[in-house]
Formats: structure tokens, sequence, C-alpha cells
């Protein structure tokens, strides 16, 4: 007897089903939540994060153990 007959006889498929349509499901709802129009306020701020010269961070001092 081989391993899929027994997985097969276990009638297991149902459940695979479910976790795919919970995937599904859990998915979209964070594609919308995510892409929502009242987040692009937040979304543009947060990309001119890196860019913004506000709080400008001190230069790093270097150890030394660069060649």
């Amino acid at each position: 007897m081989r391993l899929s007959d027994i997985m097969a006889a276990a009638g297991l498929g149902g459940w695979a089903q479910a976790a795919l349509v919970l995937f599904l499901l859990a998915f979209a709802l964070l594609l919308v939540a995510t892409l929502a129009p009242r987040r692009r306020a937040e979304f543009e701020r947060t990309s001119r994060l890196p860019l913004g010269d506000d709080h400008p961070a001190p230069p790093r001092e270097s150890s030394g153990d660069a060649a």
C-alpha cells in the first residue's frame, strides 16, 4: 500500500479546499485593506521619508579598520 492510497482513503480533500478558500479570503481582505483609498496619503508620506532632510543624521565615526 502506497502513501498516496492511504491519503486518498483518509478523505482529507475537503480540508485542503477549505484551507484554499480561507487563504484566498484572507489575501483578498489584506489586498483591499492595503490598497484602500484612505491609505493613499499615508503611503505618500512614508514614501518620502528616505528623502527627507528634516533631521539629518550625524556622520558616522570611522573605526580605522578599513584599508
